[in-house]
């Protein structure tokens, strides 16, 4: 079964594009370190809640979306191995991050069920 690295971020609603143009930028490297899918969503459907949300995760501020991203391994193996090498990648070093990277939350999931 693969393994999924999973990212919860705030993001401002102003830098969208520049959201989407850093993925687009982010996809090369994973694909080349070994992942097979990398997806992002903007959150559109994202309720305030009483105890615990998405929105309390990231500390949601005014003018601000939840972004949920993850991105598809084949294996544990090859995702430690390929973060590994990115982040001694000077492509990853100068890629634009247009998120408050102290509110993102990320971990690592092995699938148990898939089809």
């Amino acid at each position: 079964m693969s393994y999924v690295s999973g990212f919860l971020s705030p993001v401002k609603e102003e830098d969208k594009d520049r959201y989407i143009a850093s993925a687009a930028a982010a996809w090369p490297l994973f694909q080349e370190y070994g992942a097979l899918e990398q997806v992002e969503t903007w959150g559109v459907d994202v309720p305030d809640g009483k105890l615990t949300s998405f929105p309390m995760a990231v500390k949601l501020e005014p003018g601000e979306v939840v972004v949920s991203s993850w991105v598809r391994w084949p294996d544990r193996a090859t995702a430690d191995a390929g973060w590994a090498k990115m982040m001694e990648d000077p492509r990853m070093k100068d890629m634009d991050m247009p998120f408050d990277g102290k509110r993102m939350m990320w971990g690592g999931f092995e699938a148990i069920f898939e089809r």
